[in-house]
């Protein structure tokens, strides 16, 4: 009973798979859309395609000239059908780079109408249905369909094929058939087909995963640089309520015989602000303890343009010429601008030691009525730096601080090889 139930099960499964089989050749080789070429540029574009396609060209005009005897008896006159049949052979066959899936059921059913006029001209003993045309002309539609399509249904489709070959010269007279070097000639082109393929679809997938790294990296920098901006305006802000509060407090006396309702005003100003201060300090501070150099700095002042000279003796320390330039009359700024000012002519800095050996900088500071401008730039370096791909990290600081402010952020390349960074920072909040 159990092997019989066990053959029943098999038995019932061998059904179902066949009567499924149907719809997966109509989904497979027919309704299934192949796979897209990527336009020229775009990651997989095959560069090669119009060489190839010249090539193919040439290669299926040799091939219908090359079959045109197979469908003539020898020495007669070649007859009007001949020529149609073969052409649209070749047809086919360059149909197969746009439309590859149903040039090839093209090229299948031109193969049969093939079979069926050479039957008549062959003579027994010579191999047939595939003589050495219609083995490239089926190889080459296999190879561009194998090219589009999951190996699977390229798979179908050498199956299939093959089948067709071997009905159609089974309805006529007996020939030497060929089938062994057929299907290795077939089989191999879809290999070939589906290996390249393979690469192509692993190359793209390289190139677009290697994108997503770099966009993953420069949000990470980017949300990393915002932190460091909360935690040195947090400086910045926590030293100004300590200011208030401690003026609050000491307005009182300075003032001779203060009323009670001045009294109660400066306690209401100075508790805000010690309370503004501890939530600051609870909210904002949590950055702290993530960073370590951080916490050694936490009670160091926040730079200013002040230590600009102290900067560029670093810099120059470090072996590269800078020359710096004030215009304006100087004047203090408000803390935001003076803290993003001076980084971004740090980060300016910083990106000419690590990407421009060799060059020679200049730090301009414009001082305008309503905005102060800070402007790097660099000659072209001696020797080649570490070659760097799209929007360097220290740039999209750069840019987020102007953002900040309502600035503006320009950079770029020189006429003479070098690099270029202006920033211009309003004094006033824009809104």
């Amino acid at each position: 009973m159990s092997k019989l139930s066990a053959m029943t099960g098999v038995g019932g499964r061998i059904m179902t798979a066949l009567r499924g089989l149907p719809r997966i050749l109509r989904e497979d080789l027919w309704t299934a859309p192949v796979d897209p070429v990527p336009p020229m540029g775009a990651p997989g574009s095959p560069v090669w395609r119009p060489a190839f396609g010249v090539l193919l060209t040439l290669g299926a005009t040799t091939v219908a000239i090359w079959h045109v005897p197979d469908l003539v008896p020898h020495g007669a006159a070649v007859p009007e059908y001949a020529v149609l049949l073969v052409v649209l052979q070749a047809l086919a066959l360059l149909a197969g780079m746009s439309q590859p899936l149903y040039a090839w059921w093209a090229s299948l059913v031109l193969m049969v109408a093939s079979v069926r006029i050479a039957a008549s001209v062959m003579t027994p003993g010579e191999l047939f249905p595939w003589t050495g045309p219609e083995m490239a002309l089926q190889s080459g539609a296999l190879f561009l369909l194998a090219l589009r399509v999951r190996p699977r249904r390229a798979g179908l489709a050498l199956a299939l094929s093959l089948l067709a070959g071997l009905v159609a010269g089974f309805t006529v007279r007996p020939h030497h058939y060929s089938l062994g070097m057929t299907a290795l000639a077939l089989l191999t082109a879809v290999v070939i087909g589906a290996a390249l393929r393979a690469l192509r679809v692993a190359r793209t997938e390289l190139v677009e995963q290697s994108e997503l790294t770099e966009e993953e990296r420069a949000r990470r920098t980017l949300l990393e640089e915002r932190n460091r901006i909360a935690r040195e305006l947090h400086d910045v802000v926590a030293h100004h309520m300590s200011v208030i509060s401690i003026q609050a407090q000491v307005a009182p006396h300075l003032v001779e015989n203060p009323s009670d309702e001045l009294r109660e005003n400066l306690a209401g100003i100075r508790e805000n602000a010690v309370e503004a201060l501890a939530e600051l300090r609870r909210v904002l501070g949590v950055l702290r303890s993530e960073d370590a150099v951080a916490d050694g700095l936490r009670h160091a002042p926040q730079p200013t343009l002040d230590r600009l000279d102290e900067l560029i003796g670093k810099v120059r320390s470090a072996g590269v010429t800078v020359v710096t330039e004030t215009t304006g009359r100087r004047r203090p700024l408000p803390p935001g601008v003076e803290l993003s000012a001076f980084r971004i002519v740090q980060e300016a800095l910083s990106n000419v030691l690590r990407h421009a050996p060799g060059a020679r900088a200049r730090v301009e500071v414009g001082y305008h009525s309503a905005s102060v401008t800070v402007r790097v730039t660099n000659t072209a370096p001696d020797s080649p730096g570490r070659p760097t791909s799209g929007v360097g990290h220290g740039l999209l600081g750069m840019r987020e601080r102007t953002a900040m402010l309502g600035g503006d952020l320009t950079h770029g390349r020189t006429p003479g090889g070098g690099y270029e960074v202006v920033a211009t920072l309003p004094l006033e909040d824009p809104a």
